[in-house]
């Protein structure tokens, strides 16, 4: 036995006995398939609330994250509310979703101690945030001082005011 690799179990219990094991769809499938135990309609734009039927014991250092399906997705346009299964949660697992078919995918996190500081470390990109990644600054364009809101031109000083 000496070199083999023990895989964390994840245990799943039916609440319910229409409930379904989750199961993956292939050997190298990231999700499990979640089922829902219930038949109903979700119109389009319409989200519901879905039972599993299932608790479940998601190893330590991991969590579960509800998923869409991407060839679900890509199809139909599915929106699966964010779901996030925490290691010490035992209650039904429930999905809110536009369609019935969703993944469980369990993933790594660390866990962490927050500490307060007076400095961070340094790095190439600094303080820039939405869409900064990746330009440097002499790439960036030049502020524009007036900005047009609802058909009114104003300038940044209007906006501060």
């Amino acid at each position: 036995m000496e070199g083999q690799n023990f895989l964390p179990k994840l245990r799943v219990k039916k609440l319910d006995e229409k409930a379904f094991i989750p199961v993956k769809g292939s050997e190298h499938a990231a999700g499990y398939d979640l089922f829902s135990i219930e038949s109903t309609v979700i119109a389009p734009h319409e989200k519901k609330l879905i039972s599993t039927g299932i608790a479940m014991q998601i190893p330590v250092g991991n969590y579960g994250r509800v998923a869409p399906r991407s060839g679900l997705a890509v199809k139909n346009f599915i929106d699966v509310g964010a779901g996030v299964i925490d290691a010490d949660y035992r209650g039904e697992v429930k999905v809110l979703l536009f369609n019935f078919s969703t993944q469980l995918i369990i993933e790594k996190y660390t866990r962490t101690d927050v500490e307060e500081a007076e400095i961070l470390d340094d790095t190439e990109r600094g303080e820039g945030g939405f869409g900064s990644t990746g330009v440097k600054l002499d790439n960036q364009p030049a502020v524009h001082e007036t900005v047009h809101l609802g058909g009114v031109k104003r300038t940044l000083e209007d906006i501060k005011e």
